[in-house]
């Protein structure tokens, strides 16, 4: 199937927007007591990691601490729900990522509805996703893992934060362009589905890049491929899963800040400034590069149509994967 990323590459490239002017007042008024950053996904795995950065960050800029939550369950669900039902003044905020705009397509009810109730503030970064497996499985590159799920229909293993997340669905994309059959185990979070497969209790993962490589450093984890267009540049050997026997094969992921809606415009302003200003700086992108990341920058107005493009296309990939919302 063709995945829809070569398009939100245009898109992405087109978030280079600057922050809206704000009245003074504001700015001088605001932030003047800490942020919290809902997180909807344990401590440890690839989404606890980009808002940890980005808070300190944040947190130096605005002379106000931003706290990173977490809440995990229910495919960060709750963090959005949480966020969505706060006050509007910009004391909370959520790290949106792709998996949110997955959630609505999955859910036949939700307590929030995502493009209403949430507003985008700024992107942040965007990335590949690994393709890792347990060392002992007897597969040291993709053609050799699609002929083993082949021979054992059912039997190999994938973990996931659960159902309707990247992870989840970039093993799904897999299974449908391989014509492969393989069983989901979902944890509570990505750190421990990225654990579980490091200890060999499932057999597959599509974790992002970043989290995955210190366990395949580690000689604890295998890596067979990289999800985007094009290898990264830290890993030059390590090929696509399109070069790998899977033409069209692409599946990135990416992370930013939304706010409620209702927030004020010119407190939006600020932190989109903010925000952009952090993931400007030579520090952050010389970091977030060694992290296989690309740092992204853009109007709020323009991030918060991308989310709800990435919804709409979500939906329409769920859709194609045959899916049914529960």
């Amino acid at each position: 199937m063709k995945q829809l990323l070569p398009s939100r590459r245009d898109v992405l490239a087109a978030l280079a927007g600057v922050a809206l002017p704000f009245p003074r007042v504001f700015a001088q008024a605001y932030p003047d007591r800490p942020i919290r950053l809902y997180v909807g996904y344990s401590a440890g795995g690839g989404t606890d990691q980009v808002a940890r950065l980005l808070a300190q960050k944040l947190t130096e800029l605005l002379g106000q601490q931003v706290v990173v939550l977490n809440q995990p369950g229910a495919t960060g669900a709750i963090a959005v729900e949480k966020v969505a039902t706060a006050p509007a003044d910009g004391y909370t905020l959520l790290l949106v990522s792709i998996a949110d705009t997955v959630v609505p397509a999955l859910r036949a009810k939700l307590p929030y509805d995502l493009g209403r109730d949430i507003v985008g503030v700024a992107p942040v970064v965007g990335g590949p996703l690994a393709l890792v497996v347990h060392p002992g499985l007897p597969a040291n590159n993709v053609r050799e893992l699609i002929a083993l799920a082949r021979s054992k229909p059912g039997r190999l293993t994938y973990g996931s934060p659960g159902v309707g997340n990247s992870l989840h669905l970039a093993a799904e994309q897999f299974k449908q362009a391989t014509r492969t059959d393989m069983l989901h185990v979902p944890f509570k979070g990505a750190a421990e589905a990225l654990a579980a497969t490091a200890s060999g209790e499932v057999d597959v993962c599509f974790p992002v890049l970043s989290s995955a490589l210190p366990l395949v450093d580690g000689g604890k984890l295998r890596l067979l491929a990289v999800t985007g267009a094009a290898r990264v540049p830290s890993r030059p050997d390590v090929p696509t899963v399109g070069e790998s026997g899977v033409p069209g094969f692409e599946r990135t992921t990416w992370f930013g800040v939304a706010a409620p809606a209702g927030t004020p415009k010119p407190v939006i302003a600020r932190l989109n400034e903010a925000v952009n200003t952090v993931m400007g700086t030579p520090e952050m992108r010389q970091f977030y590069a060694k992290q296989n990341f690309e740092p992204m920058s853009g109007s709020a107005e323009k991030f918060n149509a991308f989310i709800n493009a990435e919804t709409a296309q979500s939906a329409a990939l769920i859709r194609a994967l045959g899916i049914q919302p529960q």
